[in-house]
């Protein structure tokens, strides 16, 4: 009988990371599927309104649009795994901002 393959842990590296372009996002929106959870993360301009024209043809238009900055596929033991990251970057974003507020008087 075939013997089990012996399973280990170990850290991972990001290679390369930085040198990616970084893309303001502040558009996002899920759709599930049988097998996985699509993301689709994209940037959205706030239109300029100086006129009322400029909103009237907003109202035509009836939509503002979103530029798509990647669309990805998770598993859903995948999408838990990003939840509780999102979760941690943002506990250690609000430590770090408190600390460089420093004391308050």
């Amino acid at each position: 009988m075939p013997k089990a393959p012996e399973q280990i842990e170990l850290d991972q590296a990001w290679i390369g990371a930085e040198e990616l372009p970084v893309h303001f996002a502040n558009a996002f929106t899920g759709t599930p599927g049988p097998n996985a959870i699509f993301l689709n993360i994209g940037s959205q301009v706030p239109p300029e309104i100086t006129s009322q024209d400029d909103l009237e043809r907003l109202r035509e238009k009836g939509y503002i649009p979103v530029k798509p900055i990647v669309r990805i596929a998770l598993s859903p033991g995948g999408l838990d795994e990003l939840i509780e990251a999102l979760k941690t970057v943002r506990s250690n974003h609000r430590k770090l901002v408190k600390e460089l507020e420093g004391p308050q008087s």
